[in-house]
């Protein structure tokens, strides 16, 4: 993640191949008999107002598959109405699905009962919302250690654990206010403290910045940043705005009417969109600070590592193209000691007006 636009694959976390959660098929149907439109290839395959009149059901998760990795911030995104709330309750079963296979750690969700469900939201999966649900009467410190209190930690043991994650989400001096006391933007951070103090193995944010200010929404964006880049905690981010999509997630999950309609990266969002849908959706985003510079690369050498103009391939064109102008001269790609390609001032350009070349091989 970075303070720009760009994935949070640059932020050097590091993301693993298992994955934490996966979701397979999964469906939720609201209606009468419900169970039938994903049994059913002619109802599950009809539009939202057919659906609907047909058979007085809405399918508000469609045929969703997923894996969330290890380590990774995945962001569902999509306008009001996508079902991308819905699909995130499904994930610990606050809202039960109606067909389809959800597992976290390879452990089958569907199949838990009460305890070991209560166990999934208490220690594993903690869930940020965008009301903060603070409870008036507890102090800051007090609130953040809830969580542990329903665990059953001692006092002194989830007072301690609390005040650490006080200070680690900049509430340092802040332990003894009450909610009232708080504004908005400190209020969610002790949301997001409440929820990192009981150390879940998942995150799963629901809108948690959208009723904010934008200059507060903007820091909190920040604090998940950082706050990711220095534990590497597997997060899953519900939004519907593109800028906080491209600016914290590893890949994006976009949806439209219940289904995915494009999965990837910010950069495969925004330079290879699937259909008009992302086409529209990503037109004004600036490309020059999510595409990077392993796009526009040429095959060719200009002198290693040790070129003055050298880059990292991951690094965004806006960069590249400073880079560039000031040397008048193209610039080497360099990973891990080895010159992977170059760049020039036209490719750049290129890449910007979505007009680049096909990448050559290198």
């Amino acid at each position: 993640m970075s303070s720009t636009t760009t994935s949070s694959t640059t932020s050097g976390s590091a993301i693993g191949t298992t994955p934490v959660f996966s979701v397979e098929g999964l469906w939720k149907v609201f209606g009468p008999k419900a169970d039938r439109v994903p049994a059913d290839p002619e109802l599950a395959a009809l539009a939202p107002a057919e659906l609907r009149t047909r058979t007085g059901c809405t399918a508000a998760v469609r045929d969703v598959s997923f894996d969330v990795r290890k380590g990774e911030v995945f962001v569902v995104m999509g306008l009001s109405g996508s079902g991308k709330s819905t699909l995130v309750r499904c994930l610990t079963r606050l809202i039960e699905p109606t067909a389809g296979t959800i597992a976290i750690d390879g452990e089958d969700v569907r199949a838990m009962d009460r305890t070991r469900l209560r166990e999934l939201r208490r220690h594993r999966a903690a869930m940020v919302f965008q009301h903060f649900g603070l409870l008036p009467h507890r102090t800051v410190l007090d609130n953040v250690a809830y969580g542990l209190e329903i665990q059953g930690l001692g006092k002194a043991e989830r007072r301690a654990r609390a005040a650490e994650v006080v200070a680690k989400v900049g509430l340092e001096g802040m332990e003894h206010r009450r909610p009232s006391q708080l504004s908005g933007g400190q209020r969610q951070r002790v949301g997001l403290a409440r929820a990192l103090a009981v150390d879940p193995e998942v995150l799963l944010f629901d809108e948690p910045f959208s009723a904010l200010d934008p200059l507060i929404r903007r820091d909190m964006q920040e604090e998940v940043i950082r706050l990711h880049r220095e534990e590497g905690r597997t997060m899953v981010f519900i939004t519907h705005d593109l800028s906080e999509a491209l600016k914290l997630g590893d890949r994006i999950a976009l949806m439209r009417d219940g289904a995915v309609v494009q999965l990837g990266t910010p950069e495969e969002i925004v330079g290879s969109p699937a259909d008009d849908y992302v086409r529209e959706f990503v037109r004004d985003v600036p490309r020059e600070q999510v595409m990077t510079v392993r796009t526009a690369m040429r095959a060719g050498d200009c002198g290693g590592p040790g070129h003055p103009g050298a880059l990292a391939p991951d690094e965004v064109v806006a960069d590249a193209i400073r880079v560039v102008a000031r040397s008048g001269a193209a610039a080497c790609v360099v990973e891990d000691g080895r010159c992977l390609g170059v760049v020039d001032h036209e490719r750049l350009l290129g890449v910007v007006a979505g007009t680049e070349p096909h990448k050559e091989a290198v």
